[in-house]
């Protein structure tokens, strides 16, 4: 049990998809500006990442490995993301027409979200059990979320500043912000030993 949450606790903080992986930074960029939707966000990259997850673990282990086709797990893997992302468009559009419209051409990005598909191919090269791969992916699912949200809060803040000069204005002061916020992070480095 401890091991769990440790693998838990880990892929939130320690191992952060985004923040010390660097993976998923187009919509981290391009969707934190506004923080109710990088939430919307970073709620449907969690569910995205939770079902891939298991839906890719049964099909490594059911399905290809069984069949000795395991070379093909990054094709089988993205027709997987790619039905359950379709899945979330279609529930999005019906459960929440704001939001789905505030999300834009991100909303089908995840798709090609390469969190996602990481997240997956992590699961498999470590070897994790279904219980493990469902784990890390909340967690890490969970990370990318807490990520998004606080460049967003920090964005808007930063906003409302009319003290920044105009050469940092924009996408250089997010990058500069990121760089930091990876920084800060890189300090949970070594937690649970």
């Amino acid at each position: 049990m401890t091991e769990l949450f440790l693998l838990f606790v880990s892929s939130i903080f320690v191992n952060n998809i985004l923040l010390t992986r660097f993976l998923g930074c187009c919509p981290f960029m391009g969707v934190s500006s506004r923080l109710k939707t990088a939430v919307g966000m970073g709620a449907a990259v969690v569910f995205v990442i939770v079902l891939a997850s298991l839906m890719t673990w049964l099909t490594y282990n059911f399905l290809l490995a069984p069949l000795g086709l395991e070379y093909l797990y990054t094709l089988a893997f993205i027709l997987v993301i790619a039905a359950l992302v379709q899945f979330v468009e279609l529930v999005l559009k019906k459960l929440n027409p704001t939001l789905y419209k505030a999300l834009g051409i991100f909303l089908p990005l995840i798709t090609t979200n390469c969190a996602v598909l990481g997240v997956a191919v992590l699961n498999m090269s470590e070897r994790y059990t279904l219980t493990q791969s469902l784990v890390n992916a909340l967690g890490s699912s969970l990370g990318f979320l807490l990520a998004i949200a606080l460049m967003a809060g920090i964005r808007e803040r930063v906003e409302t500043n009319e003290g920044i000069p105009a050469c940092l204005q924009g996408l250089p002061l997010t990058l500069i912000t990121a760089g930091l916020m990876s920084i800060a992070f890189m300090g949970f480095t070594g937690m649970g030993k």
